[in-house]
């Protein structure tokens, strides 16, 4: 509210003011429900991913490793991590796994594996020592080729 109500006039008024906003807001949402396609479209909206050019999918148009992911992650979180919480933190963690399954894509783990595996390469190849060429030992010495003028 952007006033102060000062006296019973403008109390009323204000009612009849609200009463106005609550009756055009019924009629738009009567208007959103009053057919099973207008229902129907209503629910899915909830499920489908934003156009503001954002990578956030909606639930059906993730890829098969986002869908296993809002069900594996929130029940492994709560079996190991938060085996003996409440149900509020468990409520909690299931709340914020599945905002983070959005953000799970198979980009996204086979960037990692990649990186983890560049990262493994290097640690054993930085391990293995470099071994120096042995020399033959029932052959002639290795001489250069002589040098003809």
């Amino acid at each position: 509210m952007s006033f102060q109500i000062t006296n019973v006039n403008e109390l009323r008024e204000e009612i009849a003011r609200l009463k106005g906003v609550e009756s055009q807001q019924s009629t738009a949402l009567a208007a959103r429900f009053n057919s099973p396609s207008a229902i129907f479209s209503t629910i899915s909206s909830l499920f489908s991913g934003k156009d503001d050019g954002t990578k956030h999918p909606g639930l059906f148009n993730q890829d098969l490793l986002g869908l296993i992911s809002r069900v594996v992650l929130p029940v492994t979180l709560n079996k190991t991590l938060f085996k003996h919480s409440n149900f509020i933190v468990k409520t909690l963690v299931g709340l914020i796994s599945q905002k983070a399954s959005n953000y799970i894509s198979e980009d996204a783990v086979g960037g990692i594996w990649t990186k983890v595996k560049g990262i493994f390469n290097k640690a054993v190849s930085a391990k293995t020592p470099k071994r120096k060429p042995e020399p033959n030992k029932g052959s002639l010495p290795q001489v250069p080729p002589p040098i003809v003028i």
